[in-house]
């Protein structure tokens, strides 16, 4: 359990025109998800509208931990500069244009084909390597808030911890990334029939944010018994110096 002595502080407790803006591309994101935006008028279209149920689940679901992504760091740093402003529109401008492409990959894989998502064999490792080049791009870009938000710490006035929870943010973010580079990569060199092998690679996302946050909690409980020391040391000094 983490110290509460050494917890993040949150940095952008008030929303900004930048949050409210970054919410409206999320929501519009999520509307775009929708198998359709008019009520069904015959049970028949009603079912055609339940079958999508599921696709729209895991769509919504992939969206809701980008948002949460962001609206972590946003809380963290509060950063509103020219830099962060860029690297959040090409992250919004990402997300908005593989909303198409991700639904129609879960949309295949849910109904196998069926409704609207009808695919040629030759043209899967293509949706394959949209899906992993997307997903690769969004990390990306992460990692780049992230990097950014470390070289600005002595303006965030970042702590020990702090510093290393950011860094540690940014390396988790890259390793994202190199997922979907290696799917898209095994995708390409694929035959057709085994293209679909390389969204297998996504499994490893799980044991690799553990084996990450494995060894960032090793490293920050070090950190803290530091910083602990050096403090009780400090205190020591100054109980010395004062005269008897």
């Amino acid at each position: 359990m983490q110290n509460e002595k050494y917890a993040f502080r949150m940095r952008g407790t008030m929303p900004s025109r930048l949050d409210g803006f970054s919410d409206v591309v999320f929501g519009f994101a999520l509307t775009l998800l929708v198998v359709s935006l008019e009520v069904p008028k015959t049970f028949e279209e009603l079912m055609v509208a339940m079958r999508g149920f599921v696709p729209f689940a895991i769509c919504f679901a992939l969206l809701l931990l980008i948002w949460y992504s962001h609206y972590r760091f946003f809380r963290r740093y509060g950063l509103h500069d020219p830099i962060t402003i860029i690297l959040n529109s090409i992250l919004l401008f990402v997300t908005l244009f593989y909303v198409y492409p991700v639904k129609f990959l879960f949309s295949l894989l849910i109904r196998g084909g069926s409704g609207n998502a009808v695919i040629r064999l030759t043209d899967i490792p293509r949706l394959m390597i949209i899906y992993a080049l997307g997903y690769s791009a969004v990390y990306l870009l992460f990692a780049l808030l992230y990097l950014h938000a470390a070289r600005m710490r002595q303006q965030l006035e970042l702590t020990p911890t702090e510093l290393l929870d950011t860094r540690a943010m940014a390396y988790e973010s890259f390793g994202l990334m190199s997922i979907g580079l290696l799917s898209a990569l095994i995708a390409s060199l694929s035959k057709p029939q085994h293209a679909g092998i390389s969204g297998f690679l996504y499994i490893l996302i799980g044991p690799m944010i553990t084996l990450f946050r494995t060894i960032h909690g090793k490293k920050r409980r070090k950190l803290e018994a530091q910083l602990d020391r050096e403090a009780h040391m400090a205190e020591e000094k100054r109980s010395s110096a004062v005269p008897a």
